[in-house]
């Protein structure tokens, strides 16, 4: 199967690099958090801006729940001559959600598993669950551009 990773989370994955809104709580730990799914889009679909335009959105995010303090980066990839490997934009590992949950440890637990991303643990940068199958409203996909093992 060579389609492009839909994952069940919500609008874009930011992670540390380095290292549709739900109903919110406060992060519990955004000292420690380097994984997130954004709680709200841009307004415009997929339209992102590029790279730069994600990573700025996730950088924002991260920001205003008191974990702008690191370089966050988008979980996307992007085809042509200069594409990018979402993976290889996320740094070695390990990833921790914003209740301090550890998601995965290093790159190969990340994409091959076992990873711990599920609905109670894919959470906002405010620590919200993302509305997924059987809410309402159903908020769940995204399309990162990349394939399970995080290459274009």
């Amino acid at each position: 199967m060579n389609a492009k990773r839909i994952l069940p989370l919500g609008a874009v994955l930011a992670l540390l690099l380095a290292g549709s809104a739900s109903a919110q709580q406060p992060a519990t730990n955004p000292a420690t958090m380097t994984f997130f799914v954004t709680s709200v889009g841009l307004g415009d679909g997929g339209n992102l801006g590029g790279l730069a335009g994600a990573d700025a959105h996730c950088q924002e995010l991260a920001a205003a729940a008191g974990a702008g303090d690191r370089t966050w980066v988008a979980y996307l990839s992007t085809e042509g001559a200069d594409g990018v490997n979402a993976r290889d934009r996320i740094g070695a590992g390990p990833w921790t959600n914003a209740a301090g949950v550890a998601i995965a440890q290093n790159l190969a637990e990340l994409h091959d598993g076992p990873n711990a991303i599920a609905k109670d643990t894919a959470l906002t940068e405010v620590g919200g669950i993302v509305n997924g199958r059987g809410d309402t409203p159903n908020m769940h996909d995204i399309l990162t551009g990349t394939l399970q093992d995080g290459t274009v």
